[in-house]
């Protein structure tokens, strides 16, 4: 049954304005997206085609917002309010002592179509992540695919909706989201927490979640990703490139992490020894660019496109637009990312193989990334499987952190007649030097690829040391010293620093010489730095 749009509901909107701003109002509804309330100024209306007009001559006064607050439901955490049953949002600006000196009055509308030029992502099961500025219609977009994905598709849809923005305020969900069902979230600080609990107690198919921005809202979705669970989001930032210069989210497209390159690798890429390389698998498979209400950039292989960039390589998404008058989508561009193989910089060497059934291997991943593993099987073509259970296994590849001495690892690869190679840490070249060894290739069997044989556990304590330390200074806008280190060292660690648009300093004398890392340009311009 095609569903129809509940009406937008403008009478309720207009209801909790003052009586001289809604005169002025009815007499035009058309395309309106806002109103301003702000204490000592003129009210404004605001509208899609982005033009502002003064609602009236007498300014706000305290009287016509404590009016208005009245008429609205309580303040959150995140100072959001809502009208029941409506998705009308409210939010409030506050002076220095908590008092509201100001309101964002927001008109919400159930819009249908407006992932039509989406549509063959969304059936096909992938996670989704959505980037843009505010106003661009994220969020629209979010509602009508819980209400596709459920009522159409019949997947059990859960959605975290923090702010009450998607379903609507009030305890009975908007029928804008069909039959998906909506957890609220009493604080934005709880909102990692209710991700987990809809998959812990509900069993979603699919979960959609508005605004992913703390680290721990990022780790919750790569656990839910990691579960099976279909997840589709938005998140703060304009393209993918921005993700990948903001340290609480990175994470979101698989992380970055500082790998060295062996001397004749290093003159092959035509690059430093040090360079930086994907953590692991996306969170998302697929990231959208809004451009604008009509225009999207597609990014179908989030790990490839991150790979390109990380190598400072153009990338060109695919480019779909959407008719306005007619509903017709066309492709204005075609997505055209290198082939993986070439992207990772490995060359596959299954020609080396004379029988593949002869020299299978099945691997088991011990606290290793199945995703990094896989991904360096299927990029070099290695005669390799990897396994969910030990039974199945013929070797076992642990992370040496959880594979020391006496762990039980090695009495269960005893029990078994089954060795196990230890890797230091989870990135391609441990990796795939391990597996060579398992396979007992020698160096020119897998390629030209020639990576030095371990950074150091102090560079490795090092780099996830400044790696902290950045997403502190992000958050903080605070200046933060590290450990002393030896110069190679603080060299990476600048390196690092620089990849995510901070500047860092070496301060101090040796042997004490150590790295200062400073906030944004805007925060040290505050701070006096600059």
């Amino acid at each position: 049954m095609e569903f129809i749009p509940p009406a937008d509901d403008l009478s309720s909107f207009l209801s909790i304005l003052p009586d001289k701003l809604r005169a002025a109002l009815e007499k035009d509804t058309n395309g309106l997206v806002e109103i301003v309330l702000d204490l000592g100024r003129r009210p404004e209306a605001r509208y899609h085609d982005r033009h502002t007009l003064p609602l009236a001559d007498q300014h706000v006064t305290e009287q016509d917002l404590n009016n208005t607050i009245a008429r609205i439901g309580e303040f959150s955490g995140d100072n959001r309010a809502g009208i029941e049953r409506t998705l009308h949002r409210i939010s409030c600006i506050r002076n220095r002592a908590g008092k509201v000196i100001g309101l964002t009055c927001r008109v919400g509308r159930a819009v249908t179509g407006t992932i039509n030029i989406i549509r063959d992502l969304v059936e096909s099961g992938k996670s989704i992540l959505f980037l843009g500025p505010p106003g661009v219609g994220k969020t629209t977009k979010l509602r009508e695919m819980a209400r596709v994905l459920a009522d159409e598709l019949g997947k059990r849809v859960i959605v975290i909706d923090t702010s009450n923005e998607i379903a609507g305020d009030g305890d009975v969900p908007h029928p804008a989201i069909g039959r998906a069902r909506r957890m609220q979230v009493s604080h934005p600080n709880q909102q990692h927490a209710v991700m987990i609990e809809a998959v812990e107690n509900h069993t979603p198919e699919a979960i959609i979640i508005d605004e992913i921005g703390t680290e721990e809202e990022a780790a919750a979705a790569r656990t839910i990703a990691e579960r099976g669970v279909t997840l589709i989001g938005t998140a703060h930032g304009n393209a993918l490139e921005n993700l990948l210069k903001n340290p609480t989210l990175v994470d979101l497209v698989g992380g970055i992490q500082t790998v060295t390159l062996g001397d004749d690798e290093a003159r092959r890429r035509g690059t430093q020894k040090t360079v930086l390389e994907r953590a692991s698998q996306p969170t998302f498979e697929i990231c959208v660019e809004i451009l604008d209400r009509q225009t999207l950039a597609v990014h179908r292989e989030v790990g490839d496109a991150v790979d390109q960039l990380l190598r400072g390589w153009k990338i060109h998404p695919e480019i779909r637009r959407r008719d306005e008058s007619t509903g017709q989508v066309s492709v204005l561009q075609t997505d055209q990312s290198p082939v993986a193989a070439s992207a990772d910089g490995l060359s596959p060497f299954a020609t080396d193989w004379a029988n593949q059934q002869d020299t299978f291997l099945k691997i088991y991943p011990y606290a290793v990334s199945k995703g990094q593993l896989e991904r360096v099987v299927k990029t070099l073509q290695l005669p390799v499987s990897v396994v969910k259970t030990i039974d199945d296994a013929d070797a076992i590849l642990a992370l040496r952190s959880y594979a020391r001495s006496g762990a039980k690892i090695y009495s269960l690869a005893e029990a078994r007649q089954i060795p196990v190679y230890v890797v230091k840490s989870n990135n391609v070249p441990q990796i795939q030097k391990a597996l060579r060894e398992a396979l007992h290739l020698d160096n020119e069997s897998i390629g030209s690829v020639e990576w030095e044989s371990d950074i150091s556990d102090e560079t490795e304590v090092a780099l996830e040391e400044a790696r902290q330390a950045i997403v502190k200074v992000t958050d903080r806008l605070e200046p933060l010293e590290l450990t002393p280190r030896r110069a190679y060292i603080r060299r990476l660690q600048h390196q690092l620093v620089e990849r995510f648009n901070l500047t860092s300093r070496s301060v101090g004398d040796e042997p004490s010489r150590r790295l200062r890392i400073l906030p944004p340009t805007s925060a040290q311009q505050n701070l006096g730095y600059i």
